[in-house]
């Protein structure tokens, strides 16, 4: 090649990068969630849409938490020849109604916070963890789920309605109140302090919660049915047709139990209660 045929040759200006000959526009990648947030379906409001989603979450969650606790109590009941309490069939109600909450507050804890009893519901109002006009749509839900887990649970068990709660022998409404108020406190201390006051070990909250139920149940089943829950309470007297004449203590016993709870957990918080045992949260 001369010389000249080299001037000849084209130039290419590196003055401007190249355009690709087939450029992708980029996609911008959406996550999920946003993705659902976006949608804002069923063109509700923030806050109704998120009541609405609260609502469903409680009205399953509690349904399918008494349900199954129902049906295990029935179950339990089955025997009518001893008198008296029976250990195997407390037992066998204490993990029924203890293990159902755990596996169902784990489900619904991220949509509704997993409260299932207005009794929580109201401990979480009085806190300032849940807006009054929210937490009286959930207690609402919470009793409507109740009723109908109680009217499926006798649809599919022969024989009347058996889990409905009573006082046992000798055992006194007085009683009754103290140990409904009493065990309604310490399911109600248990999520203050593991759900509502956030640490390493919230995530773990569930177990503790339902383990606070079934210990609750231990104490409870022989003199009072344990109620510790008016949802629990008042829906199989609505399917059974059967108000006890002091139906009211497994309302007034719980409800005192939650104040109870809460008037110990701001006490606590006035006094700075995490300053007595520092640093459990650390890492070390």
């Amino acid at each position: 090649m001369t010389k000249e045929s080299v001037h000849n040759l084209p130039t290419i200006s590196t003055s401007q990068p190249a355009e690709p000959v087939d450029a992708i526009p980029p996609t911008s990648y959406v996550p999920p969630d946003e993705a659902y947030t976006r949608s804002k379906p069923l063109g509700l409001g923030e806050n109704l849409r998120n009541l609405f989603i609260a609502c469903i979450g409680e009205f399953v969650g509690t349904f399918m938490f008494l349900l199954f606790a129902y049906l295990i109590a029935t179950v339990a009941n089955y025997d009518k020849t001893a008198a008296g309490p029976n250990a195997a069939k407390i037992i066998m109600i204490s993990f029924g109604f203890g293990f159902s909450l755990l596996v169902n507050v784990f489900i619904f804890f991220r949509v509704s916070g997993g409260q299932f009893n207005p009794c929580v519901t109201l401990a979480l109002t009085l806190v300032g963890a849940v807006p009054p006009v929210r937490a009286l749509c959930l207690a609402i839900t919470q009793l409507l789920a109740g009723m109908a887990a109680a009217g499926v649970a006798d649809a599919l068990t022969p024989g009347p309605v058996s889990f409905i709660n009573t006082l046992g022998d000798d055992v006194s409404r007085t009683r009754g109140l103290w140990i409904e108020m009493f065990c309604t406190a310490q399911l109600c201390l248990t999520v203050l302090f593991l759900a509502v006051e956030k640490h390493r070990a919230t995530f773990m909250a569930p177990f503790p919660i339902g383990m606070s139920l079934f210990i609750g149940h231990l104490v409870a089943v022989y003199p009072t049915g344990a109620g510790i829950n008016p949802a629990r309470s008042l829906g199989p007297c609505v399917v059974g047709k059967s108000f006890p004449n002091y139906h009211w203590i497994y309302w007034v016993g719980p409800i005192l139990g939650s104040i109870f709870s809460v008037g110990l957990y701001h006490t606590l918080k006035f006094l700075d209660y995490e300053t007595s045992n520092p640093g459990q949260d650390n890492q070390d």
